[in-house]
């Protein structure tokens, strides 16, 4: 259907929290500078609140909002549903980050050919989960063990 690579990145806990407040509610700069790392020079794809609590476009990259009704902002492209978001993703780059929030994980479950996703040690309170994932749809490709998480790539079977 889309001939890029379609990639869920993702840190969360053990319970499923991604967020607080709309916030992260961890601060961990190593896990922070694995997403750069992964993500510079590609195409990322985020819902409006995710975009919110970034504060502005992720630099290096092409940022893609999904939303119906955010403005226009320097240096963000807005598609006003996920498809369109996936299309447009794949005329600028050949890796396709999706990088939340839980709708656009949601939606990208259903396509994505990778995910690499962040286990983060400690319990967090929190007030946002990432959607259900069916197991047996994925393998284990990779795992490295961090200082306060365990980054574990999977690919679709």
């Amino acid at each position: 259907m889309y001939d890029v690579e379609l990639i869920i990145i993702a840190a969360m806990t053990r319970s499923g929290i991604i967020g607080q407040h709309g916030k992260l509610p961890w601060h961990i700069p190593e896990e922070l500078a694995l997403f750069r790392r992964l993500t510079m020079g590609h195409c990322l794809i985020m819902g409006r609140k995710t975009f919110i609590s970034l504060g502005r476009p992720l630099p290096g990259r092409t940022n893609i909002v999904v939303s119906r009704g955010m403005p226009p902002v320097p240096g963000v492209m807005v598609c006003r549903d996920f498809d369109s978001a996936v299309r447009r993703a794949g005329q600028e780059s050949q890796k396709v980050f999706f990088i939340g929030g839980r709708d656009v994980y949601r939606q990208a479950l259903a396509i994505a050919h990778r995910m690499h996703i962040s286990w983060i040690d400690k319990a967090y309170p929190g007030d946002c989960f990432f959607p259900p994932v069916r197991q047996d749809e994925w393998l284990v490709v990779s795992e490295q063990a961090y200082a306060e998480f365990r980054h574990v790539v999977y690919r679709r079977r």
